[in-house]
């Protein structure tokens, strides 16, 4: 028995759109030629370029986001009284260093790598608009389907807003996503309805006050126990003053002040995350965490400047979306390639396209057969199965062949 008969609807109907072996081994090269030069949020020329020409020589036509980096790409005709499904990547990298040790595609750029697996998610939607484009020339295609390449996943407040400003939802009335899962195995997807990941704000916090000799602290503004105490009395605070369930956490990942050993500075600097798991609760957050530093600040005399920067809200699954995922690996693959999944404290811009239209994201299992180190997101190491890419392809076919049917 074929792939391509295997794959059936909840009906027992034959589901188009299996990955042919010819195009699986070209995006496996895709994948790794991404992989090997990565770039920053809003400088993914080169990364457009490739993409575009792709959809190009499949004889699409791409349009470039305003920005000069993401792009747009319809298959079929679109139909104002049918909306379209958006499949949606994000192409960006981090601005960290590649510290996998004996692979022929590690990256090329000092300082930069495709740690999250965008590479991955950009193969994926790539390789699903390629198999969509021949499905719709066959007429085995009844709606039409958007790719959604978007810049600057990892810039906060995200990409996403841009894109959406450039039209990326015009006429489109589902959208779609998948976000590489260490933790879950290759060939395995991860659902849940409802919240999937958390909002997350960046928080920057400098401190002023008077400096001196650290013989005679009781004559100055101590800025070093200051910024000691609002690092360790703050995220105590605003988890008393919001309800536990919201999720509402307060986490630094700088802390800076002072050049000597005997000299108390004047200055003092904290930077860090504010996660949410509550929709409510992140709306009010600013206000809480504003307080909260001033109030601690103040006991200790120094004065308090407070950069609270909106990031993104939790993703919300819309329901009837994510049966349809449910649906469309199933028909692929069968029940129990498909797991739970829980929520987690990570942020995505994929939430703003949410705040528009209904969609739902995905886990795609990356974690490779009897791999038992987690290669985790965002570090250097962090590699993906590459089997991946045709089961995330084939998903996507699939909803939207799915899709085109409801």
């Amino acid at each position: 028995m074929s792939r391509e008969s295997e794959a059936v609807t909840p009906g027992g109907a034959a589901l188009p759109g299996t990955l042919p072996e010819a195009l699986r081994a070209e995006l496996v090269a895709f994948r790794r030629d991404l992989h090997m030069h990565p770039e920053l949020g809003f400088q993914e020329f080169r990364t457009t370029a490739a993409i575009k020409a792709r959809l190009e020589q499949a004889g699409l036509r791409p349009r470039v986001l305003a920005g000069g980096t993401g792009l747009t790409c319809d298959i079929g005709e679109p139909d104002p009284a049918r909306p379209m499904l958006a499949l949606r990547a994000d192409i960006d990298a981090l601005p960290i260093p590649d510290t996998k040790t004996g692979c022929a595609y590690r990256s090329t750029v000092p300082d930069r790598a495709h740690a999250c697996g965008h590479d991955v998610h950009t193969t994926v939607v790539l390789g699903a608009g390629l198999v969509l484009a021949d499905l719709h020339a066959k007429g085995l295609l009844g709606r039409a389907v958007r790719l959604v390449f978007q810049p600057a996943e990892e810039v906060l407040p995200g990409g996403a807003s841009d894109a959406i400003g450039s039209g990326a939802l015009d006429g489109v009335g589902r959208i779609v996503a998948v976000h590489c899962d260490p933790r879950v195995d290759g060939g395995r997807i991860g659902l849940r309805q409802g919240p999937i990941t958390s909002a997350c704000d960046r928080l920057e916090v400098s401190l002023d006050g008077a400096g001196g000799h650290t013989a005679r602290p009781h004559l100055t503004t101590d800025l070093v126990t200051a910024a000691a105490r609002v690092a360790v009395d703050v995220p105590a605070l605003v988890a008393r003053r919001v309800d536990a369930r919201s999720g509402l956490s307060v986490t630094w990942g700088r802390i800076e002040s002072g050049h000597a050993c005997n000299v108390i500075p004047q200055h003092a600097e904290l930077s860090g995350t504010v996660r949410c798991l509550d929709l409510d609760a992140w709306r009010a957050a600013p206000d809480v965490v504003h307080a909260a530093i001033d109030e601690v600040a103040t006991m200790h005399r120094a004065k308090s400047q407070i950069n609270y920067v909106r990031g993104v809200p939790p993703v919300v699954n819309d329901p009837a979306v994510t049966d349809l995922l449910r649906d469309a690996m199933t028909a692929r693959r069968g029940a129990e390639s498909v797991e739970g999944t829980e929520q987690s404290l990570g942020g995505e811009d994929f939430s703003w396209y949410l705040e528009h239209v209904p969609g739902a994201m995905a886990r795609l299992g990356v974690r490779r057969p009897g791999e038992r180190t987690v290669r985790d997101l965002h570090q250097g190491d962090f590699d993906a199965d590459e089997s991946a890419i045709a089961v995330g392809v084939e998903l996507f076919t699939a909803t939207a062949l799915l899709d085109s049917g409801r």
